[in-house]
C-alpha cells in the first residue's frame, strides 16, 4: 500500500511542476532537430538536410546523405555512419559556422581508395572512408586551423590536418590525430 501512495505522490508532483522547470534534456530529446549543409567540391552539388530529430534518425534523409557523399569517381553509394553526421553537427556548433561543409571526400570505394593509394603515400590502406566513417572537409568562413582545433576538442575520432591540401579529415574511428 505504501508504494502505491508513493507512486501517486510522484505522479501528482510531476504534474504540478511547470514544464519549463523540468530538465532540458527531456525536452531536447523530443525536439532537437539535427541538420547539416554541404557543398561537394567535385560535383558542385549542394545539400541541406535535417537528418535526425531527437534520438530518431530520418531514413529518407540518411539515404539522401548517403547518395550525396557517394564515391564521386565511381558513383558507388555506401551507408554513412550516423555518428559521423553527429560529429559534423557538433562541429557546426563548436565553430559557429554560417557556411556549408565543403566536402572533398566522403565515401570511397575500395577501388578508388586503392587508386589513390598508388598515387599518394598519405592514403591509408584500410581507410575509414571505405566504411562511411570518414570525411575530408573545410568551411568557407572558418580558418582551417580553427576547424582542426574544434575537431580535436570534440574528442570523437580521428583528426587529420592537411593545410597544404586545404582540408581537415575527421572520422569516427579511435581518437587520434596527425
Amino acid at each position: 500500500m505504501r508504494s502505491i501512495c508513493r507512486r501517486q505522490f510522484v505522479a501528482t508532483l510531476a504534474a504540478a511542476v511547470p514544464v519549463l522547470a523540468r530538465p532540458r534534456p527531456l525536452l531536447a530529446a523530443t525536439r532537437d532537430v539535427r541538420a547539416l549543409d554541404f557543398v561537394h567540391t567535385h560535383t558542385g552539388e549542394k545539400l541541406s538536410v535535417e537528418y535526425a530529430q531527437g534520438d530518431h534518425y530520418l531514413p529518407d534523409a540518411l539515404d539522401t546523405v548517403n547518395h550525396f557523399l557517394r564515391d564521386f569517381r565511381t558513383g558507388d553509394v555506401h551507408a554513412i555512419d550516423q555518428g559521423l553526421l553527429d560529429l559534423l553537427h557538433g562541429l557546426t556548433r563548436l565553430t559557429e559556422t554560417r557556411k556549408p561543409f565543403q566536402v572533398i571526400s566522403g565515401y570511397r570505394s575500395p577501388n578508388t581508395n586503392a587508386m589513390l593509394r598508388r598515387a599518394s603515400e598519405g592514403v591509408a590502406g584500410r581507410s575509414l572512408h571505405m566504411k562511411g566513417q570518414a570525411i575530408d572537409i573545410r568551411l568557407g568562413d572558418i580558418p582551417l586551423a580553427k576547424l582542426r582545433t574544434a575537431a580535436l576538442a570534440a574528442g570523437r575520432g580521428g583528426v587529420g590536418y592537411y593545410p597544404a591540401s586545404d582540408f581537415v579529415h575527421v572520422d569516427t574511428g579511435r581518437v587520434r590525430h596527425w
